[in-house]
């Protein structure tokens, strides 16, 4: 074969295996853990904690799940799990055990069976008779022993299906319910509030322009939506005391919020496609406080263990934190000099970051008699800035991550920051952070959408008539911009059609 032969071979074996790998990418909890990667419905993706910026005397609690949705997936289009538990976790007293769980519990129904359709017409409300497929759910407080049922038979948003389908998805913002003692509640499809450059952070820590602080990402998860539980609940019901704290330093005034899910031990299948059968106890297959944690902390061989673990439990993961993978990881690639880091309980461990991901920092969100766990630390009376900095605490804005974690906080390049060393000074005067770890970063700063100035504050989600998940292209680490596969692909396909045309033309009989 000519060197001509096998080299247009070559091409179109890369193009054919380009254009076949999947989309099987992780992202802040996203597949983040062998099993949980198997189960969608009960993978938690994300947990934000914040005050509430235009409603200040209360707290705004978000989890997310279902990573990864493409709002074309239908005609089954991604729902919470009818036989998963999720649950919104607080711990208001420092140890590390949950005080207070809102539970979420879904039913699926189907109006017409005979239909392959999700909506047989335009739907225009939560209600809407044309909306075949539907969720509802109920939601359980519980505290102190004792169960509270909050709301029954509540609506889940419907999937934007598309323009024809819902001609006006805001209407489906009817999902938004307000319950008594001042709780507001949302559940359904919403765009995926995280961004991040995934392709470069997964291909060997790769910043596509270093050091990453000045744009130049590409966000892996723009186009997609996810499936988010959005809770509103007064200051003064999650404290310990029942009341609102009166100043940062208030010993009531942190609380700790992780989310989960859990599945019954057994399910079982009929051979005569039947629904599965779920029965025994429930077991926790999910857990998310702290972005990123099991995600570039934990070990591959550790994540499954962690996603089952309880917080108070969480000693056995210490020396992950202490001497992170990540640092070795970026002082090898970029020649950071990251602050010395060790075993939990030796001199050098990184205790930066143990009040970062386990104790909380001083002063600000470390509880009194603190327990070591991984929790979304929140001090509830640092109130809302109006000018919130994407770089939170490590941007001068108390009020921002690791301060809970409000939706534009930029977890990512605070995460690479903290871990090159960003914060050691504080708890290491002699330290010398490194010029360009202090302004690591992924290139990718904002969502692709904006986010809403009202609860549930998340963008609406993709619709699946018009949204491309993860189109955009950006510019390689060096040289000039490359195009994307599709454009070679397309315009070998275009080239080809249009020389099948000519040749035909030339070809054909001629008439007088």
């Amino acid at each position: 074969m000519s060197k001509l032969k096998l080299a247009v071979a070559a091409f179109f074996t890369v193009a054919a295996v380009l254009l076949a790998l999947p989309l099987g990418l992780t992202a802040s909890s996203h597949r983040e853990a062998p099993l949980i990667s198997a189960d969608p419905q009960a993978d938690a993706t994300d947990l934000y904690a914040f005050v509430s910026p235009d409603k200040p005397d209360t707290v705004t609690l978000i989890a997310a799940y279902v990573p990864f949705e493409e709002p074309a997936g239908g005609p089954n289009f991604h729902s919470f799990g009818d036989d998963v538990l999720y649950e919104i976790k607080v711990d208001n007293n420092g140890d590390s055990m949950e005080d207070i769980a809102y539970q979420f519990r879904f039913k699926t129904t189907v109006q017409n069976p005979g239909t392959f359709l999700y909506n047989t017409g335009p739907v225009k409300s939560v209600t809407d008779p044309n909306l075949n497929v539907r969720q509802t759910y109920t939601l359980t407080r519980v505290a102190g022993g004792t169960s509270t049922v909050l709301g029954t038979n509540l609506p889940v948003a419907p999937a934007n299906v598309g323009p024809k389908s819902n001609p006006n998805y805001e209407a489906s913002i009817g999902a938004i319910q307000t319950l008594p003692g001042g709780i507001s509640v949302f559940t359904g499809p919403t765009d995926d509030p995280f961004f991040v450059e995934l392709g470069g952070i997964f291909d060997l820590l790769t910043i596509r322009k270093l050091p990453g602080n000045a744009g130049g990402g590409v966000d892996g998860l723009a186009g997609y939506n996810v499936h988010s539980i959005a809770l509103q609940v007064p200051i003064s019901q999650l404290t310990r005391t029942g009341t609102r704290p009166a100043s940062a330093s208030d010993a009531a005034a942190v609380i700790g919020v992780w989310t989960t899910a859990a599945r019954p031990t057994t399910r079982v299948l009929s051979s005569a496609g039947a629904a599965p059968t779920s029965s025994g106890p429930l077991v926790q297959v999910s857990r998310l406080g702290a972005p990123l944690v099991n995600e570039v902390v934990i070990p591959v061989g550790k994540k499954d263990v962690w996603n089952a673990a309880q917080p108070k439990d969480d000693a056995q993961f210490a020396n992950y934190v202490t001497d992170p993978e990540l640092g070795t990881l970026l002082k090898a690639l970029y020649k950071i000099n990251v602050p010395p880091q060790g075993p939990f309980g030796s001199a050098s461990q990184r205790d930066d970051l143990i009040a970062i991901f386990l104790t909380g920092i001083p002063g600000l969100t470390q509880p009194p008699g603190v327990r070591p766990a991984e929790e979304l630390r929140l001090n509830l009376a640092i109130p809302p800035t109006a000018s919130p900095n994407r770089m939170g605490v490590l941007g001068g804005d108390n009020q921002g991550y690791p301060n809970g974690r409000r939706l534009a906080d930029d977890v990512t390049d605070i995460s690479l920051r903290a871990v090159a060393g960003a914060a050691y000074p504080l708890f290491h005067p002699d330290f010398k952070a490194d010029a360009t770890g202090v302004q690591l970063g992924d290139g990718v700063d904002a969502n692709d959408k904006p986010f809403r100035n009202s609860f549930p504050y998340l963008a609406l989600p993709h619709d699946g008539f018009s949204s491309v998940p993860h189109s955009r292209v950006a510019a390689p680490v060096t040289g000039p911009q490359t195009l994307p596969v599709w454009w070679f692909v397309g315009g070998g396909l275009a080239a080809l059609t249009a020389g099948v045309l000519v040749l035909w033309l030339a070809r054909r009989p001629r008439t007088a």
